[in-house]
């Protein structure tokens, strides 16, 4: 569950860390990606069994058959055309929100983000289709090869232990290889100096918007991922405090240091789920995150002092240069 969460926390240090965009809204494409595939994949189509397209489909290995609780038969969307389907649309959510959105800079675009993440968690909760606060249980596992299956039921835990932790590899590598490339370059000049990028020739929207789909598709691969190891999925996933703890990982791990964010995930995130920190969970990921903006802002100010300093200091010629006569 901790790679899985990881996967969101990698993608916001990418935005943050060198786009420069802050996200308080990151839970929601999270939610997007789990509850997408957790209804498609509980969806009962065999009413329509009759019906050309629903049979066509099915011969196309689009829908899936399974037993229900009941003994019965399940007609419903195959769970890797779930996942498909439940990153296509949290990354078209991204696109559609971002165009407007990533006009802001600053505080603005952190309310508006904020914004949107309440937006989801409402719409979920409001929603009897989607199981209103309880939201959708019964999701199948998702099968990776003969044997293997995404569930944390039974022996085949261990096996998703290295399904997690290979996902956030790929991740990783995908990542490392774009902030190495000419993007990871154009993204690095936005975020020390946007107007000069601009004026450089950067296509700053286009880069800041493409990063901003690529950090929400990440989170959403999470979300079904999680969804179909839990074997369900809640409005919880969506809350604003997710997304808070989010981006105190991203600061404890360093913005724009993708291997600090891991760490930080690992670790935090691990004794987060062990309950390690008890009814406190959401303080200490609040009080994480204003313990190093603090520390971010004093070294900020260390600097500026220092550099005003060697500004105001008279310079000292050497003894028998040119200022010694």
């Amino acid at each position: 569950m901790t790679g899985y969460y990881t996967l969101v926390a990698i993608g916001l240090s990418l935005l943050m860390g060198y786009a420069g965009q802050i996200s308080l809204g990151h839970a929601a494409f999270f939610a997007i990606g789990g509850y997408t595939s957790a209804f498609l994949t509980t969806l009962d189509l065999g009413a329509l069994r009759g019906s050309a397209v629903v049979a066509a489909l099915a011969r196309s290995h689009v829908l899936a058959r399974r037993p229900d609780l009941y003994g019965g038969e399940l007609l419903t969307v195959h769970p890797w055309v779930g996942l498909a389907a439940a990153v296509t649309v949290a990354a078209a959510v991204a696109l559609v929100v971002g165009l407007p959105a990533l006009r802001l800079r600053g505080h603005y675009l952190a309310m508006a983000t904020l914004g949107f993440g309440a937006i989801v968690s409402s719409v979920l909760v409001g929603t009897a289709r989607l199981g209103a606060a309880d939201g959708i249980s019964g999701v199948p596992p998702l099968p990776l090869a003969a044997g293997v299956v995404v569930t944390g039921r039974g022996a085949v835990r261990v096996a998703n232990y290295y399904v997690a932790w290979g996902l956030v590899a790929a991740a990783m590598l995908l990542l490392l290889n774009l902030v190495r490339s000419r993007v990871g370059r154009a993204l690095r000049a936005i975020h020390g100096a946007e107007d000069a990028a601009s004026a450089m020739g950067v296509d700053t929207a286009r880069c800041k918007l493409g990063t901003f789909v690529l950090s929400a598709a990440l989170a959403a691969v999470g979300g079904v991922f999680l969804a179909h190891y839990n074997g369900g999925i809640g409005p919880g996933e969506a809350s604003a405090m997710k997304s808070i703890k989010y981006v105190a990982l991203v600061a404890v791990g360093g913005m724009g240091n993708l291997w600090g964010t891991l760490a930080a995930s690992a670790v935090l995130g691990f004794l987060s789920l062990r309950g390690v920190f008890g009814t406190l969970d959401d303080a200490v990921f609040g009080a994480i995150l204003i313990g190093v903006m603090m520390l971010a802002r004093r070294s900020a100010l260390r600097a500026q002092l220092a550099a005003l300093l060697r500004r105001a200091a008279p310079s000292v010629p050497d003894a028998g240069g040119e200022g010694s006569r």
